[in-house]
């Protein structure tokens, strides 16, 4: 069954005659109708990363197309076929990217159903030429990424698929993962890991690349979507202010990796500890993956140096700010 999810309303009332939408809140296994032609099965992997858990959206009716079917979890590919509706099936098996969160269940939902998965690529595909250098030293990362995934078709950039009489567009949006694609459908933009409305998204070198990441986001905003749906996390109904305040999110974390360099702090660690104040012990190795590529981004534009090659332990320096 689905259950309606009513989004807010587009005009402005008097409070004292304003209703409340009702909240998002999926269950796990228990189909959530979005919008026409949309629904949302939850994935049962909540997580300090992953919010309630994976985003899996069914889009259209009749042939359907499922966009990341999760986990390879046997409970979640049941609720994923319970949401079809009789007489439907399931056309075609999108990946978003080859995290474990998004990427393993597509294999069993295509054994299972007969439908392609349509990807950009496998694991390493997409990754900058930068990255894919630094992968040869001893930098880390690799967390959590499904490294036997492999599409049965690959989807470049740019690529049009027919979704419910609607075109569907492929976005390559590298910076999460080099592989990481986003999907423009109408006034919809599916943004898998890329932006979300309840964090930002982890960088993690070299699967990861931050330079990569601030294009996409620029990309992403010059696409107007006016409602996002993420990987994780709620709808976000107003896409291009979203994506404007993760681009500030990330120039304030650059300004304050900047600040603790000309503090005394030298290394990933310490800028990390300077900067994260805040955050919970158990996500500091996550924030310093981000730090990482903060330094990485910044090295490549001059505006930091690495004592020798770029690795965890390695000292870093702010370098005088290049005038105009």
């Amino acid at each position: 069954m689905c259950l309606p999810y009513a989004a807010p309303p587009t005009l402005t009332r008097p409070a004292v005659t304003q209703t409340t939408p009702p909240p998002f809140d999926p269950r796990p296994g228990i189909a959530l109708q979005l919008d026409e032609g949309l629904r949302l099965v939850l994935a049962p992997n909540p997580s300090p990363m992953t919010e309630r858990g994976t985003n899996t959206y069914l889009l259209g009716t009749g042939v359907v197309t499922v966009l990341d079917p999760g986990p390879a979890n046997p409970i979640h590919l049941r609720a994923i076929l319970a949401a079809l509706a009789p007489g439907e099936r399931i056309g075609r098996i999108l990946v978003s990217h080859s995290h474990i969160d998004h990427a393993p269940g597509a294999r069993p939902l295509g054994h299972e159903t007969g439908a392609p998965v349509l990807a950009f690529g496998d694991a390493d595909a997409g990754m900058s030429d930068r990255m894919r250098s630094l992968s040869r030293q001893s930098i880390g990362g690799g967390e959590g990424i499904d490294q036997g995934f492999a599409p049965d078709e690959r989807l470049p950039d740019g690529t049009e698929l027919d979704v419910g009489g609607r075109a569907l567009r492929a976005i390559h949006t590298p910076g999460h993962l080099g592989n990481h694609l986003c999907f423009h459908w109408g006034e919809a933009l599916f943004t898998g890991d890329q932006v979300m409305g309840w964090a930002p998204s982890l960088v993690s070198p070299p699967d990861g690349d931050l330079t990569d990441f601030m294009a996409s986001l620029d990309r992403l905003e010059a696409e107007g979507p006016t409602r996002l749906y993420p990987g994780h996390g709620a709808p976000v109904a107003d896409g291009p202010a979203r994506i404007r305040a993760l681009r500030a999110h990330r120039k304030g974390r650059e300004g304050a990796i900047l600040d603790a360099l000309a503090n005394g702090a030298d290394t990933v660690q310490t800028i990390t500890d300077a900067v994260y104040t805040d955050v919970p012990a158990a996500l500091l190795p996550a924030a310093a993956r981000n730090v990482l590529a903060h330094l990485i981004d910044l090295a490549a534009r001059g505006r930091v140096a690495f004592d020798g090659a770029i690795t965890l332990s390695a000292r870093v320096a702010a370098l005088p700010a290049r005038r105009a």
